[in-house]
């Protein structure tokens, strides 16, 4: 019997075995493909219609540029890339050599011209007085005059005596007259304002205030607690108050802008839950929630945006910028760098909120006070100031510290 004669008779005994058992394996898998279509259009009804996700998504914060804020030259750098740094620290120091003689000047300015303006208040007082005695010597005259105008039809009185006390009262009338004009004069100097609140001593506690200033700022401080980046300064280098010194991350305050589809925005609304994923921190899971969408695409801001009114046209899918704010205590376990990729899945069960903001903020963003105190410890030098140069001639008050 042939080869080809043995294997069909095989193939006959073996074909409702094999049948058989096809049929099982059908059934098998079919009810697999069947069990998994279901579990994946269960999980597409309870959840998956309800979640929007992309991983065109990035981590973005806020880049303090670090700029002084007087010209000089480098002496000093506390600080290098990667290190942290808290907000007030000393970062660069600049050579204060120019600024302590500029603030010395201006302490003599001022002490000068509160002993100028102590003048002032002692020309006035001084032409006071000359003009009560004026006022009296007017008067003196015109009584002289007065009792011997009578006189002089029984010829007690000589015209020309008579004549000279005329005379006399002229003078005195006249040097009255420039009397006041005088303390006019120096009043106007004074008037409205004491010696301390003269508008020249004014004038020179702002220029003392700004030579303070600018020595104090020879001390570049860092505004923000953050990591150092992009350091450029140098010992040594001269810089104005356009130079780029180094840049502050604050890490504990990023961000998430998530890029998606416009094909995604239908249901998305502030506030929505939102749960991230970031390449390089596998199998930690951050939780955040939606701020707000963005006011223009990507290309919408881009330098050179693409013009459509084209022959030649292609539609492309525009993504839309969508920040997503992040839980402080999740930063703070495990920090995210500037940059770093994220896997984005927004809840939108909830679509009863506004898709743009409503009302504005009612308070800053971000702010800083390590400028606030600056001027403390000038006030208190000017006092002392005012007090060595005029001390017993207004009250002073007390400065807090």
């Amino acid at each position: 019997m042939s080869n080809s004669t043995t294997n069909q008779v095989q193939a006959a005994r073996a074909t409702p075995q094999t049948l058989h058992r096809r049929k099982i394996a059908m059934i098998t898998l079919g009810i697999l493909f069947a069990t998994v279509g279901l579990l994946w259009f269960l999980y597409w009804l309870i959840w998956g219609r309800f979640e929007v996700y992309t991983d065109d998504a990035y981590v973005n914060g806020n880049l303090v540029q670090l700029i002084p804020r007087v010209a000089g030259t480098v002496i000093e750098i506390n600080t290098d890339d990667t290190q942290l740094v808290v907000q007030g620290q000393c970062i660069v120091q600049l050579d204060p050599t120019d600024n302590e003689i500029a603030l010395q000047h201006a302490k003599a300015s001022l002490g000068q011209i509160v002993r100028q303006v102590r003048q002032y208040f002692e020309n006035a007082s001084q032409a006071q007085a000359n003009v009560i005695l004026r006022n009296a010597d007017l008067m003196k005259a015109q009584l002289d005059l007065k009792r011997r105008t009578g006189l002089i039809g029984e010829r007690a009185i000589s015209r020309e005596e008579l004549q000279h006390y005329q005379t006399n009262l002229d003078v005195a009338k006249a040097q009255y007259d420039y009397a006041v004009h005088r303390l006019r004069s120096i009043q106007a100097l004074i008037d409205n304002s004491h010696l301390y609140t003269h508008p020249m001593v004014e004038r020179a506690k702002a220029t003392l205030k700004t030579a303070y200033l600018n020595l104090q700022r020879t001390h570049v401080l860092a505004p923000v607690t953050g990591y150092v980046a992009k350091r450029s300064v140098q010992v040594g280098q001269q810089v104005t108050r356009t130079t780029p010194l180094l840049a502050i991350v604050p890490l504990n305050d990023v961000w998430v802008d998530a890029n998606y589809k416009e094909s995604q925005l239908y249901n998305l609304r502030i506030n929505q839950p939102v749960i991230l994923y970031a390449d390089a921190n596998p199998g930690i899971t951050y939780h955040g929630r939606l701020v707000g969408l963005n006011a223009g695409t990507g290309a919408a801001f881009s330098l050179l945006p693409p013009q459509n009114a084209t022959g030649n046209w292609i539609k492309i899918v525009q993504r839309l910028p969508v920040r997503i704010g992040l839980d402080p205590r999740e930063l703070k376990e495990q920090p995210l760098q500037l940059g770093l990729s994220m896997r984005v899945t927004t809840d939108i069960h909830d679509t009863s909120g506004k898709k743009l903001a409503a009302v504005a903020l009612q308070k800053p963003v971000y702010s800083t006070d390590v400028y606030a105190k600056q001027l403390v410890w000038v006030d208190k030098l000017i006092n002392s100031i005012l007090q060595e140069n005029a001390p017993e001639d207004v009250y002073l008050p007390k400065v807090s510290v």
